[in-house]
């Protein structure tokens, strides 16, 4: 039967979910976390919900060496919850959004600790454990366990506000659009589902030029039919991100050893090691350097955006002597500092330096 959806087209035909498990057979991503279609042996819980937490607000890009690294390290949940916490932090170095990290450990340290070290499969038990909500704990459900959940990730958003011809703005279309997608998934094979529909808008539902002549249900299509495709999602306008400003001192003392600090560990940054200075704020800031030295300050600033500001660090610099007291941090051993372990705007800060 027709159905009127979207801007009120008539649409001839529903979108068939094995038409794009057919599609998903031929063409998935080979990605570390994944096994194949049709694969008989299931996916690992531990690698799905390790996967899905690194990708939050990260591309499939950038987290594939950090996958592999954490997993090489930490083949299982409970090898990962006995793991020091500052080794964990260090590794999630450059990764960004350090308290998935920190989330990451607590939850691993529940289902090692509660759970026998075995993920729930239920996704009102999953969405209880730290870190996890309703998308992750959906994206865990289907992909390991095969349960009928629906999984709605910003590509998922992007193929049915297409698929239906939905013109409301992001976020507002969220409900309408994870309506479209839980009447869609089907209860066979809903893992592969869900990663299909998650490639589908990866690999050619894509935000730009979309690839509707090769796409799998460009015949029901509303968009396509409707010459739309290109302007949705729409999305509500972003405010402007204020800018704030921050001084990094960076001391090394004559033994190559630098000066460093943990941040607290919660708020932004939180247990990661970096530089010390004044909190960060929209005005001037504060000049308190953390040892009495004679500071240099740099041609050159530290620039960063995080999701709800841009930040601009001034760099001061300064070798001390070894009898030298610092009034905050500590001094780290030039055989012990590591850059690779400072988050990416503390590594910026670093590499002015050199």
């Amino acid at each position: 039967m027709p159905s009127n959806i979207g801007c009120g087209v008539q649409i001839l035909s529903e979108p068939d979910p094995l038409a794009l498990l057919d599609w998903y057979d031929r063409h998935a991503r080979s990605l570390p976390w994944r096994v194949p279609p049709r694969s008989e042996v299931r996916p690992d819980p531990y690698r799905v919900w390790l996967s899905e937490i690194m990708l939050q607000q990260t591309t499939v890009a950038a987290v594939k060496a950090y996958f592999e690294r954490f997993t090489a390290l930490w083949p299982d949940v409970q090898s990962l919850a006995a793991a020091p916490d500052a080794q964990v932090m260090a590794q999630w170095a450059g990764l960004g959004y350090y308290a998935r990290a920190r989330n990451l450990l607590k939850c691993a340290r529940v289902i090692a600790g509660d759970h026998g070290g075995q993920f729930p499969s239920d996704l009102n038990a999953l969405v209880e454990l730290p870190g996890i909500g309703p998308y992750t704990a959906a994206a865990i459900s289907a992909i390991a366990f095969d349960r009928p959940e629906t999984v709605v990730d910003g590509n998922v958003e992007r193929v049915m506000a297409r698929l239906f011809d939905i013109h409301t703005p992001l976020p507002k279309a969220k409900p309408a659009l994870t309506a479209q997608a839980a009447r869609l998934t089907p209860t066979e094979r809903p893992g592969d589902y869900a990663q299909a529909v998650m490639d589908l808008g990866a690999t050619l539902c894509t935000v730009r030029n979309p690839a509707c002549g090769i796409c799998p249900w460009r015949q029901p299509c509303l968009a396509r039919a409707n010459g739309t495709a290109s302007d949705l999602p729409k999305k509500t306008p972003k405010k402007k991100k204020p800018i704030r400003f921050g001084i990094a001192y960076v001391a090394r003392r004559i033994d190559g050893a630098y000066l460093v600090e943990r941040r607290p560990p919660s708020g932004l940054l939180g247990g990661m090691l970096g530089w010390p200075g004044p909190d960060w704020a929209e005005g001037p800031p504060e000049d308190a350097p953390p040892i009495r030295a004679e500071w240099k300050t740099l041609n050159a600033e530290a620039r960063h955006t995080f999701t709800h500001f841009h930040l601009r660090l001034t760099v001061k610099t300064a070798l001390v002597p070894l009898d030298r007291k610092p009034m905050r941090g500590d001094f780290i051993a030039a055989t012990e500092f590591d850059p690779t372990a400072l988050p990416t705007v503390m590594r910026k800060v670093f590499d002015l330096t050199q």
